[in-house]
């Protein structure tokens, strides 16, 4: 790949927010097929008052990386978990599902038209890419729309938590994730809008996240406002929650994977109960924006349960976990076949 001159941006400062790149790709769907797309400097989209999208909430998206490895190289990280992960959304939504192989291709053309704004190796920051659906045609009854968009823009970005690997403090959330059989195994964007009064809630109240339990029981552990949870036994079992309302995190199974075959470690998917959050001796988030943030302590009711790892650092387990990952993101490790896609 020929040398390209860098965006002028302190890479190092750089916060998780929206920056706007050169190039996004759109594509249509109308009459029954998605056509072929291109890319387009445009940034802001048109659509009729009474979308699909507008009146309600037909929209899924999907969240990913490019990295700059260490030989210098611009690699996606399994860009075809995504593909398939907004597939199964799309679906669920009543929208037409994105073919996985043009999906992968616009990803590519996206981050290729923007190679000046992936941060460089050794900055800490990363290139945000963000497919997403939508239904664009006008309804008024509740139906599907007839008409949709396919759409990818790309964002350079710092670390998800400001205070990078510093562990977080989360609160057992009053309010409710997802229901049994409703949306909570797809990336919905409705999801995400009905957390956002429990996340301020949190906030507001001096914690970093919501804990969320199952919401028939409210004994369980489930997930996160925007992550995945895991735990690590005093004897150093990898622990994650099994429920068919959370989200397929890419991460996640990346991260079990890296436990298993890099680590040597096992990994245990089960229910988990509130009841035994004091017995394991890490926590941590995992997903796409932060790979993982440890966590110190949760709080349910004003009961403190704190982890002995503390809350100046992350254990031992997670650091190991946080650098596999990470090592074979930015190239240092090698990785398994086919998670590293290659932009040439």
């Amino acid at each position: 790949m020929e040398t390209i001159e860098k965006a002028n941006i302190d890479w190092s400062n750089l916060g998780f927010g929206y920056y706007k790149t050169d190039k996004r790709f759109y594509s249509n769907y109308k009459d029954g097929q998605w056509d072929e797309g291109c890319l387009t400097e445009d940034e802001n989209i048109t659509m009729n008052e009474s979308a699909g999208v507008l009146q309600y909430a037909q929209t899924c998206f999907e969240g990913m990386k490019a990295y700059t490895t260490q030989d210098g190289k611009v690699v996606i990280f399994r860009p075809d978990m995504n593909a398939h992960r907004m597939y199964e959304s799309a679906k669920r939504l009543e929208m037409p599902p994105y073919p996985v192989d043009k999906f992968v291709d616009a990803v590519c053309k996206v981050v290729k038209a923007n190679l000046k704004y992936v941060p460089p190796y050794g900055t800490g920051a990363s290139l945000y890419i963000r497919p997403f659906m939508f239904g664009s045609s006008p309804v008024m009854g509740v139906k599907p729309a007839e008409e949709y968009q396919f759409r990818v823009f790309v964002s350079p970005v710092g670390p998800y938590f400001k205070g990078g690997m510093k562990p977080l403090t989360l609160k057992i959330s009053d309010f409710d994730r997802a229901a049994p059989n409703g949306t909570g195994h797809v990336k919905a964007g409705l999801n995400y809008a009905m957390s956002l009064h429990a996340i301020v809630t949190a906030h507001n109240e001096g914690y970093n996240e919501n804990l969320y339990p199952d919401a028939k029981t409210r004994t369980k552990v489930e997930e996160t406002g925007g992550a995945n949870i895991f735990f690590v036994t005093k004897d150093n079992k990898i622990v994650t929650p099994k429920s068919s309302t959370i989200l397929p995190s890419i991460t996640r199974k990346s991260l079990l994977h890296v436990a298993k075959e890099y680590l040597g470690l096992e990994v245990v998917e089960r229910e988990i109960y509130l009841t035994e959050l004091s017995e394991f001796k890490e926590c941590g988030l995992c997903g796409t924006a932060a790979v993982i943030s440890p966590v110190g302590k949760i709080v349910d009711n004003g009961k403190e349960i704190c982890f002995p790892t503390g809350m100046d650092s992350a254990g031992e387990i997670s650091k190991k976990l946080y650098d596999t990952l990470t090592g074979i993101q930015y190239g240092k490790i090698k990785a398994p076949d086919g998670w590293i896609k290659v932009v040439d």
